[in-house]
Parts: C-alpha cells; sequence; structure tokens
C-alpha cells in the first residue's frame, strides 16, 4: 500500500476526517495542512486503519 492510501479506512473514519478537516478550513488552515491534521487526529483515536475485531491484542 502507497503511502497516503486510504482504502484500508473504515466509512466511519473516512466521515470523521473529512469533519474534522472542514473544521480546520473553518479556522484558516490551508487545504493540505487541514488534511493532515485530520487524518493524524483520526489515527490518534483509532489507532489507524481498518483492524480486525476478536483476537487482536491489546498494548498494554
Amino acid at each position: 500500500m502507497a503511502r497516503g492510501d486510504k482504502s484500508s479506512y473504515t466509512d466511519k473514519q473516512k466521515r470523521m476526517a473529512e469533519h474534522i478537516e472542514d473544521s480546520y478550513e473553518e479556522r484558516g488552515l490551508n487545504l493540505r495542512e487541514s488534511a493532515r491534521r485530520a487524518w493524524a487526529t483520526v489515527n490518534k483515536s483509532t489507532g489507524g486503519g481498518r483492524k480486525s475485531g476478536s483476537g487482536r491484542k491489546h498494548g498494554w
């Protein structure tokens, strides 16, 4: 998967990033920076792209 490819994200994560990106744009950030920050926020809150449910190891 190439860097920047968003195909491994769920629809919910994509909607979340779009909403966050719009918020950053309203605050005056340019398009590229707002997109970068939005995806960083989604990755931090959800742990990245699509993950399998049961059987995943916990990182604690």
